[in-house]
């Protein structure tokens, strides 16, 4: 099974465990790494509730602060409610590839281009595992009706409307993409 494979089995069981009805409007993937170090990554994957979202929106942020950015999810959605990928199964399964895929480097080695490589390939893992969620109606089956799936990087804020626009469809996303710096600037 390759890694991929490995990830989107784990998204599919993770949302599985969602409350039904909970007022959940998003599905949280935050994309981090052990100790910061591409070569060990991890998706926690959550959830953020309309609940939530009302409770933030009393703290000062602004509407679209309190529903949709991280800083303001509450644990389920920014601690997750698993994490996929620094388990000592789902580590080995990224070694493996990394190597195949000649991204691997040890820590005496000079990592060249490879951190990057490593982050971008994970990347595209984490959208594949989200897109599939959608694909294969499992977050229907979950939670009885379409929610966004919101990926972001902590440590590379930019990333997040990129990301999350590959993972879904449009018309899910749309008031999440309307502070998209990059859809403005055009």
């Amino acid at each position: 099974m390759a890694f991929q494979e490995h990830v989107t089995r784990a998204a599919v069981a993770i949302v599985g465990e969602f409350p039904a009805d909970d007022g959940i409007y998003a599905v949280t993937f935050r994309i981090d790494s052990v100790d910061q170090d591409p070569r060990f990554p991890y998706v926690a994957i959550g959830y953020t509730t309309e609940a939530d979202a009302a409770e933030s929106a009393t703290t000062g942020a602004d509407a679209w602060e309190a529903r949709w950015s991280y800083a303001c999810f509450p644990p389920t959605g920014l601690e997750g409610v698993r994490s996929v990928g620094c388990d000592p199964e789902s580590a080995e399964w990224h070694r493996r590839e990394a190597e195949t895929r000649q991204f691997w480097y040890e820590d005496d080695d000079e990592p060249d281009d490879a951190d990057e490589r490593l982050v971008t390939w994970f990347y595209e893992v984490c959208v594949g595992a989200a897109r599939h969620l959608h694909e294969s109606g499992r977050i229907i089956e979950a939670l009885g009706r379409p929610v966004p799936v919101i990926l972001y990087d902590m440590f590379d804020p930019d990333v997040m409307f990129e990301l999350t626009s590959a993972a879904n469809p449009a018309e899910l996303i749309t008031e999440f993409m309307a502070e998209d710096p990059m859809a403005s600037a055009s």
